[in-house]
Parts: C-alpha cells; structure tokens; sequence
C-alpha cells in the first residue's frame, strides 16, 4: 500500500512537469476566457470510426478493449489524431462500477449491455456494497497510460455514470425501452431504491475521485436516463444522489481545478435545480436553447452542447450552418460564462467521420470569428 500511494505521488509530480498545450476545455468549464469554444464530443471514440472497429476485431470484444491499457489508449486518441478535438475523454463504458460489484457485465457484439445477476429482490439490494477500487484498477491504469501517450496536448475527461443511471442498468438487467422493472421498485419500494442510490453514489464518487489520483483533469457524470424519470421523482430519486456523487469530488489536483459536468438527457425541465446542484458545467441535449438556457444560469455555471447528433447526416455546408446556429444561440462569450460545444448526446455508430471533421472545423472558426474585435467605422 506505502510503495503504490509513492507510485502515485511521484506520477503525479511527472505530469505537473508536462505543460498543458491547449487548455481551453479546462478554461471554458471555469468560465474563464478562451480564444475560440472548445469542442469535444460524447461517444467521439466509436464505431464510426473504422480504426475503432479495427482496434475491437483485435482485442476481441468491448471489454477486451476496455481493459487492455494499450487498446484503451489507443482508442481513446483516435478521434484526437484525425480532428482537432480540445479534449480526450477516457475510453471505458459507465457500467464498470456496477460490474464491479459482481453482477457480471457482458456486450454481445450488435447489442448492448447486460448483466448476468440483476438486482430484483431484497437480498440482492442488501448484497450491494461499494466494491474494492482494485477491481477497477484496469480503468485507473488506462487514465494514467492516456495521459501519458497526451503529453499535454490537452485535458483528459475521466466520467462516470449517475446513480440513477446505473441502478436502471442494474435492476432492468440491460437496456430498457419502458424501464418498468426499475420504476416499479422506485414506487413500491422506494427504501430498496434509495438503498441501491446510496451505494451506487459512494461508489462512483471513490470511482471518480481514483480516476483523478490517476490523471483525470475533469470529471463528467453521465445522467443519461434521468429524463424519464416524473418531476418530483427526478429530484428525489436522480439529482439527490448526483448531489451526493457531487459533494465527494476532490476539487483541486496538480495545482488545478478539476471541473465537474453533469449532463441530464432530458434534463432541460430541472435545468435551475441542476445548475445548483454543485456542478461546475451543466450538459444539454439538443432539446434545450442555449441562448435561454444562458439566461437563466445566468454565470453560475458554464454550458455545454448541443448539436442534434443526426445533423451529422447533413450536408458540409447543413453541418456548418448547424453548428453556426448553436454557437450564435449561445451568444458573444462574456465574462464569467462558458461554452463548451458538443453534441446533445452520443455520437452515432453511423456517422460519417469526415462530417466530424467539418463540425469541429466550423466550431473554431465562427468561434474565433465572434470573438474578433469588430471593425472601426474608419477601418470599413
């Protein structure tokens, strides 16, 4: 325990001695000025990539990618060496955590997720415990591999899923078109669903905190099926223990701050209670104006999206008006406000990858554009 705790400590004193190259992620997410909006996007290391799908023919499956520090890194910069991207985010999947708890996490190639031991019943809620970080110790050695293979080029986004997110996956057994199974526990027995929240909160926020130790520079919580949820229940079953998670987080490493996002699918209604949630950047999916959503946090907290991803299906010229679109509802940046670009949810296995590639283009430049001193009478 003593020699690993000084492996920690000695990497990361060599990763404060790498200068961070393009830092404007990090910047936009504190609400700080930036010479252009930074862009990344969710799901931006997948199939659409055909290098991503040569990479999974070669480890075998997902998971065999996901645990393998040399195919998680290489994966995770792809996307970093065809676009200019201003952020990595960790190639791994939200539902190590759960998996972690035993419950036996499987991707059958052309489906999603399943576990082999879903928690249905009142023994399996009362068998739930915060796993053992070791048994995450794949993902953790994966952040520190990608942040070395970086060298500073820019941050790192370690994530996580929420609490409600997971206990769906966890209850459901796998995806769900309805979510009947997790719902009916919610209303009938709300003390088991409180119970599994609980754990899963302490869970992802040692999950998250570990994942900075080992070089994380921001920190995403994926609260993708929050939006399903009724008002009233959203509040008191997702974002209590996304607060949890929240409260948690360590909030400084390597001399910086390390911002937090929270991102609610659906989540557009609630946006007031999320922007006070503690969060430092609240994520919107396409649903949702920038420009009203800007109004009404006002500058407590940054902003990010919120491109439709089916645009990418669009024409260069569709794409790039698209994006003009989106970054012009956000307005002029100000001080104290903060734009990061995205897509209002993951990217599709579809997309073209040269459609990326003009969407991130386009990003920078009307953004730099907007941000140029506008001319003098004289100089017209």
């Amino acid at each position: 325990m003593v020699i690993r705790a000084e492996r920690a400590v000695r990497l990361r004193q060599s990763r404060m001695t790498v200068a961070l190259h393009n830092d404007s992620f990090l910047r936009a997410c504190l609400r700080e000025p930036t010479d252009h909006t930074p862009v990344w996007l969710m799901r931006q290391a997948g199939r659409y990539l055909p290098e991503y799908r040569a990479s999974r023919a070669k480890a075998g499956s997902f998971m065999g990618l996901a645990t393998n520090v040399d195919f998680a890194t290489e994966v995770t910069l792809q996307p970093l060496a065809r676009y200019p991207l201003d952020a990595a985010i960790l190639f791994s999947d939200i539902l190590t955590v759960p998996d972690a708890m035993g419950l036996g996490l499987s991707f059958a190639l052309g489906e999603g997720p399943r576990f082999a031991h879903p928690v249905r019943d009142e023994a399996a809620v009362a068998r739930l415990a915060v796993p053992d970080m070791d048994r995450l110790r794949y993902v953790f050695d994966a952040v520190a591999g990608i942040r070395k293979a970086l060298a500073g080029s820019v941050p790192l986004i370690g994530f996580a899923g929420s609490p409600w997110t997971l206990a769906c996956y966890m209850v459901e057994g796998a995806g769900s078109d309805d979510y009947r199974l997790v719902k009916t526990m919610l209303y009938r027995r709300p003390d088991l669903m409180h119970r599994i929240l609980a754990v899963n909160a302490d869970a992802v926020a040692a999950y998250l905190n570990a994942q900075v130790a080992a070089g994380a520079q921001a920190l995403m919580i994926f609260d993708s099926w929050g939006g399903v949820l009724a008002d009233g229940a959203f509040q008191d079953f997702s974002l209590a223990y996304t607060r949890r998670v929240l409260g948690q987080l360590v909030r400084e490493s390597e001399g910086r701050r390390v911002p937090h996002i929270v991102f609610t699918k659906g989540g557009g209604v609630w946006l007031d209670a999320i922007a006070a949630s503690g969060a430092d950047v609240v994520g919107l999916d396409w649903t949702m104006s920038l420009g009203a959503a800007r109004a009404r946090v006002g500058q407590r907290v940054a902003l990010q999206g919120n491109l439709d991803p089916s645009v990418l299906f669009a024409t260069p010229g569709q794409i790039e008006a698209e994006a003009v679109k989106v970054l012009e509802s956000f307005g002029a940046p100000a001080a104290g406000s903060g734009h990061i670009f995205n897509l209002g949810h993951g990217i599709s296995q579809h997309t073209p990858p040269e459609s990326v590639d003009v969407l991130v283009r386009a990003v920078h430049a009307h953004s730099r554009r907007m941000r140029a001193p506008s001319k003098s009478a004289a100089d017209r």
